[in-house]
């Protein structure tokens, strides 16, 4: 299969310094967050790649990058083949946009609560010009809500009326409507019950194989992630520390990271095996360790990993950045 989405080294630093005037006062230096910090995967047509990791690892920036909404600071991003930072700022950007859209991880934030769900969900089809007049736009609005399991009639709502999981089909249904063929999912059911969770991720199982779609899923929810990934990357303070199919990830977790977010999950089974504790905090991404971010947590760390960045080799199928694995020490 062909990559629809490539991306290498890609990097998104922020500035969060102090306003100049303090600075000069108070003699600080500028100071940057590296959010995303050289990161590299593919994501085949018609696959789902999961991003995983803990709050404030990059996963939500690197799903703004890759639909435009932050300009990256470094590194490539490719759509079918063409570099999307100079198609977006250029002529193609219209027609690239409608290709990629978004589902955003709030569904009461991010659907405007003046406007009828007929308008919402129309809004993509009128900016892009897909319909002609009004009673196209409402004959396409109610066929994109019933395809989400909402009724025709749901358009003449606002969304105050409906309940989170219906508001998340509403933000399916609106992402749908220029026809995509990328979905950046941006932990879509994190804001919902355990029940309705389940219902919008078989809708989206469902939209996935009925349409070709392909997903980039960010979750922190790995009974999530087991349900809709092909394959998992796992992120650490704005790096790719593993990134290997779904059943490799879960069977053989290699990263020591990989293996303490495997071993948080409640063992429903009792199987008695031994399970390693979480250790540490995440530290401060203003001043993050040097050599491999992990060391300070890690229980295989040695001199090597606090000076060296380990790089991404491929280990028995699975792309791994870790010191430990790759001298055989684990």
């Amino acid at each position: 299969m062909t990559a629809l989405v490539e991306v290498k080294d890609l990097a998104k630093t922020f500035e969060v310094s102090a306003p100049w005037l303090n600075r000069v006062l108070e003699r600080q230096p500028r100071r940057f967050v590296h959010a995303v910090d050289g990161v590299s995967f593919e994501i085949e047509r018609g696959r789902t790649l999961a991003l995983v990791g803990e709050s404030g690892c990059g996963k939500s920036t690197v799903a703004r990058l890759l639909v435009g909404l932050h300009a990256p600071t470094a590194g490539e991003l490719r759509f079918d083949g063409q570099d999307t930072r100079s198609a977006l700022a250029g002529a193609g950007a219209r027609a690239l946009r409608r290709r990629m859209q978004m589902i955003f991880q709030d569904p009461y934030a991010s659907l405007n609560p003046r406007w009828k769900v007929l308008d919402i969900v129309a809004e993509p089809l009128r900016e892009h010009a897909l319909v002609s007049g009004p009673a196209e736009a409402e004959a396409r609005v109610a066929e994109l809500l019933q395809s989400v399991g909402l009724a025709a009639a749901d358009a003449q709502k606002f969304p105050h009326q409906f309940s989170g999981g219906q508001r998340q089909r509403v933000s399916i249904a609106r992402a749908l409507a220029t026809q995509p063929e990328f979905l950046v999912c941006d932990e879509p059911t994190s804001a919902l019950d355990v029940s309705v969770q389940a219902q919008v991720l078989n809708i989206m199982k469902d939209l996935q194989r009925a349409r070709g779609l392909t997903y980039l899923f960010i979750s922190h929810n790995l009974a999530v992630v087991r349900h809709v990934a092909d394959a998992v990357g796992v992120m650490y303070l704005g790096r790719l520390v593993e990134v290997a199919p779904k059943g490799e990830l879960f069977a053989r977790p290699r990263h020591p990271y990989t293996r303490m977010l495997l071993d948080a999950i409640p063992d429903i089974r009792m199987s008695g095996r031994a399970r390693t504790p979480v250790r540490g905090e995440v530290p401060n991404p203003l001043n993050p360790p040097g050599g491999c971010s992990f060391h300070p947590r890690c229980p295989h760390a040695n001199e090597r990993c606090k000076s060296e960045r380990p790089a991404q080799q491929s280990i028995g199928g699975a792309l791994v950045s870790c010191h430990a694995v790759q001298e055989r020490r684990i």
